[in-house]
């Protein structure tokens, strides 16, 4: 893990594009721990809050339906800077709302922003991993992780000092802003016009199900993140400075198994990955569910982040070897499937808690994840395949 990662930073144009990764999940980190704040400040209940959150996924599928458009006039590296300034600003909105209408319209624009940023920071990494000759796509999605942890832990700094997720923002982006102007240069490098494709329309039936898998892991991930703290807060009356250790224990098993992806990957084959992965996230919201410790189930958050690591990169990864189907392609698709199960799966598990209780909600978890594990069983495109054909070792790169 230390060599793929030292190996890694030295790659300046890639290490730009992992900071993306962090930088969103720093600010969504954020956003978490301020959720339980806005759901009270704003009088939502568990059901109004879950209907409100679909304004998310309408943003994304806006983003599906613009995507070409953008992605042929604007270089992606044009649009990185943008699409991470802007996604900074919405959620700095976002959590400082005044009302619900205010409230709305961030989120339908964070939707939206969210799409694009994931088409194209994950696109730009296949294209990295094709001109570097190596693996990188897990260990950037390690990066997303490590921001969501080091963001949660934060949280729980904060607010030990007092100091509220309406100013606990500001901080996070300032220092978003700042790395952004310093790696301004690197991520202009590039400067490809990725020409997406990806126009609204249903995913084709060659990675149909691959959007499934997708949909249900990013549903789980929406899931911890949205209601961890809720949860953790008000089923289990947990104190409100470890409120945010849920989603911080997920983070940081989902950080560790991502560093140790691309290696896992190779060894076990993406096959055996997504099967194991799924089974332990099913026992892990089973943990969850049953206990009435607080550390207990904040174990289970952490079983979950080990089973949910590596599932995203291999399916990410599928999705550029499908034949007929290119690779930024794929990328959108997939990506369309993850977006609506993690945008879309706080709002039902939101219905779900309101009409019975919030354990009963996170039972659906576990009930996904076992269909995912089967489903991942008979996908032909799961097979461990390499992805470049003579892979240069880390200590061997050419920089």
């Amino acid at each position: 893990m230390i060599k793929n990662i030292s190996s890694f930073i030295k790659l300046k144009p890639a290490l730009s594009v992992g900071f993306l990764f962090s930088a969103s999940s720093l600010v969504f980190g954020t956003w978490v721990a301020a959720i339980p704040g806005i759901k009270h400040r704003l009088g939502f209940t568990d059901a109004s809050l879950g209907l409100s959150l679909l304004l998310s996924p309408l943003g994304a599928l806006t983003g599906v339906a613009l995507s070409t458009k953008i992605f042929s006039k604007l270089s992606v590296g044009k649009w990185m800077i943008l699409g991470y300034a802007s996604l900074s600003i919405i959620m700095i909105l976002q959590i400082n709302s005044i009302n619900r209408l205010m409230f709305w319209i961030c989120l339908y624009c964070f939707g939206m922003n969210g799409f694009l940023n994931g088409v194209s920071v994950n696109t730009t990494v296949g294209f990295l991993e094709k001109k570097y000759n190596r693996r990188m796509m897990s260990t950037c999605h390690g990066l997303y992780s490590l921001g969501g942890g080091i963001s949660a832990a934060l949280a729980t700094i904060f607010f030990a000092l007092g100091l509220s997720p309406r100013w606990q923002i500001v901080f996070v982006v300032a220092i978003i802003f700042t790395v952004l102007f310093f790696n301004r240069r690197h991520l202009l490098s590039h400067d490809r016009i990725i020409h997406s494709g990806s126009g609204l329309k249903f995913p084709s039936l060659s990675i149909l199900s691959i959007s499934f898998l997708c949909m249900v892991v990013f549903m789980s991930e929406g899931c911890v993140a949205d209601w961890s703290a809720i949860y953790l807060r008000e089923s289990l009356h947990g104190a409100k400075e470890i409120m945010g250790l849920g989603y911080a224990g997920f983070s940081a098993a989902m950080t560790i198994g991502r560093f140790n992806g691309d290696d896992i990957i190779i060894k076990f084959g993406s096959k055996k990955v997504v099967i194991t992965g799924a089974l332990f996230a099913a026992t892990g919201f089973l943990i969850v569910v049953l206990t009435p410790a607080v550390p207990i189930a904040i174990a289970g958050y952490v079983l979950i982040g080990f089973g949910c690591c590596c599932i995203v990169p291999v399916l990410f990864s599928a999705a550029t070897t499908i034949p007929g189907v290119s690779a930024v392609e794929g990328f959108a698709m997939v990506t369309t499937g993850g977006l609506i199960g993690f945008l879309t799966g706080p709002s039902v598990i939101g219905f779900i808690a309101e009409k019975i209780n919030l354990s009963t909600g996170l039972s659906l978890l576990v009930l996904l994840m076992l269909t995912a594990a089967i489903v991942a069983w008979r996908n032909k495109f799961l097979e461990t395949k390499k992805l470049i054909v003579d892979e240069v070792p880390y200590d061997e790169q050419v920089y």
